[in-house]
């Protein structure tokens, strides 16, 4: 147990024990009912304490008295903990306020010494699986901005479920199949057309990127006379041969870019293996089951409708074709029916937003409703010199994730891509993320943690390994070791939430509140036992930076 966790766990116990007492005393009655669930929250304002509750303000409807009474007679009556609570203090209407005696933040000094690279683990979810699909990008072309954001946000997000204990398993759906494919196939041979003589128009709706042109070249030239033998092919044939070897090459690329940005990949699911396998009936049948399917004027349609959507969906077209939302739905009962993953959490574009409500009610009604969680990412825009950079992908004018990461390295682009919420619009100042600077956080993090290895390198050989912790008493070293008591508290959250920024966030606070300290005091004292100890809180908090990075997909240097 963490030494904050043990801190709520008696601030809890003195509470209901104190509930107790009052009603003993008479002071209030629960009328046969139980205690609700006690709150704790830290108070935004440190003027309120280190501590905070509501629970007199939850009782007023079953004890038929005033918060305010209640929270006087459960104050009251709370026994004093000895080295834990120095006042009990009431504010407002009836909120009760813990200060703390600090000596308690001594132990966290202690724990992540002890603990080291798994301090901040726990075992919450241990036993579940957990299938996070993320970035998902069309392999018809490089990989973008908004694909390099989604990689940061889905590993950092697959690393926080890890830390809480989930088996994860972080997957990529690749759309190998459907119109952009077609369009794919098109662009490729008009390319083809073109270069080999052919006065041949290219598609309004084509990609028309470099690298289409570059392909159909690199094909030429790796089968030596195939040009005449092509041009026999029948366009259907032809195209498939250029795609097939297009998209090879794309995925390979794509495997080489996410490994230099720090992504591994479990799963490379194909889009096309859903038909392949008969996935797509299976997922028509289970959903048939439900009594939501129709069919009307030829199409098989969905009554999304009875689950609260404002219109059905086509399942099948006139044609017989499936449409992308069938094929969605039977990817997603793949995950949960045939691979029995116990959670599913997708990083999409705020494009997809509107086809949640969708998916989620095909999922409850195929019986696998309730696993699936979908984070939203907004659109971000690169600023450079003061300027957006504009960018389109249709017409191959954009920054891939290559030259991101040539830009500015793939510790920055992680980084930043992680500064705000997923759900928050952001602009990336691509200029800030090069600069050696305070002012650059990923900079200022990583400096922090070079500066504590300087310091303790210089004193090699000197052990603290006994240190008495209790001298460690002054307002910088007390606020340092209250951020270093939150870190599992950050991952519980942003994994909750599924939120990555609450760790970026940690971590620029850490190295804030570290910052503060050296400025204040001398680590390097000529006190020997105050040394030891600020060398043993020093050596936590170069722990705690290390494993918040680790989390992040970020270098930790011990040199800058």
């Amino acid at each position: 147990m963490y030494a904050r966790e043990n801190i709520e766990q008696k601030l809890r116990e003195g509470l209901r024990q104190a509930a107790e007492k009052a009603c003993e005393a008479g002071d209030f009655s629960l009328n046969g009912q139980e205690l609700p669930e006690i709150e704790l929250e830290v108070p935004r304002e440190r003027e309120f304490g280190d501590y905070s509750t509501n629970l007199a303000m939850q009782l007023p409807k079953i004890a038929r008295k005033a918060p305010r009474q209640i929270a006087e007679a459960l104050a009251g009556r709370f026994e004093p903990i000895p080295g834990v609570v120095e006042t009990v203090e009431i504010a407002g209407p009836g909120f009760i306020n813990f200060r703390l005696d600090p000596s308690w933040l001594t132990q966290v000094v202690a724990q992540v010494n002890e603990m080291g690279g798994d301090y901040g683990k726990t075992a919450r979810h241990a036993g579940k699986t957990y299938n996070l699909e993320f970035i998902s990008a069309n392999p018809t072309g490089p990989m973008h901005m908004g694909n390099a954001r989604g990689g940061a946000i889905g590993d950092v997000l697959a690393e926080l479920a890890e830390w809480t204990g989930y088996d994860v398993t972080r997957e990529f759906y690749v759309n190998d199949a459907g119109n952009q494919i077609e369009k794919f196939g098109d662009s490729l041979d008009a390319r083809f057309r073109q270069l080999t003589g052919e006065d041949f128009p290219f598609p309004e709706d084509g990609y028309q990127g470099e690298d289409i042109t570059e392909h159909v070249k690199e094909y030429l030239a790796e089968h030596p006379g195939s040009e005449e033998e092509l041009k026999a092919q029948p366009p259907e044939q032809r195209r498939k041969i250029f795609i097939d070897y297009a998209l090879k090459k794309n995925l390979e690329r794509m495997h080489s870019d996410l490994a230099d940005y720090g992504i591994q990949y479990d799963v490379w699911f194909s889009e096309q293996s859903l038909y392949e396998t008969g996935a797509i009936d299976k997922a028509l049948d289970m959903l048939k089951k439900s009594g939501s399917v129709y069919e009307e004027d030829g199409a098989v349609w969905f009554r999304t409708t009875d689950y609260g959507c404002e219109k059905d969906d086509v399942l099948i077209r006139q044609n017989g074709i499936p449409t992308y939302y069938m094929g969605d739905i039977a990817y997603h009962l793949n995950k949960f029916e045939t691979r029995g993953f116990d959670r599913g959490v997708n990083v999409w574009g705020a494009d997809h937003h509107g086809h949640i409500a969708r998916l989620q009610a095909a999922l409850d009604a195929a019986g696998a409703g309730g696993k699936l969680d979908v984070v939203i990412m907004q659109l971000v825009k690169l600023v450079q010199d003061g300027e957006i950079v504009k960018m389109s992908k249709r017409t191959g004018k954009m920054i891939t994730l290559t030259d991101l990461i040539q830009m500015i390295g793939k510790d920055a682009a992680r980084f930043f891509f992680n500064l705000r919420s997923p759900d928050s619009h952001f602009e990336f100042d691509l200029d800030l993320a090069i600069r050696e600077s305070n002012e650059n956080p990923v900079f200022y993090v990583q400096y922090a943690h070079a500066r504590i290895c300087s310091i303790l390198r210089q004193a090699e050989g000197f052990d603290w390994s006994d240190a008495d912790l209790s001298l460690l008493g002054e307002p910088e070293e007390i606020a340092l070791m209250e951020v270093l008591s939150r870190f599992y508290e950050e991952i519980q959250a942003g994994e909750e939430k599924m939120d990555p920024s609450r760790i970026t966030r940690y971590a620029v606070d850490l190295a804030s509140a570290f910052h503060t300290f050296y400025n204040a005091v001398r680590v390097n004292t000529d006190e020997i036992e105050l040394k030891k100890a600020r060398f043993a809180l020093i050596s936590a908090v170069r722990q705690v930076l290390r494993n918040a990075s680790e989390i992040l997909g970020i270098n930790a240097p011990e040199r800058m």
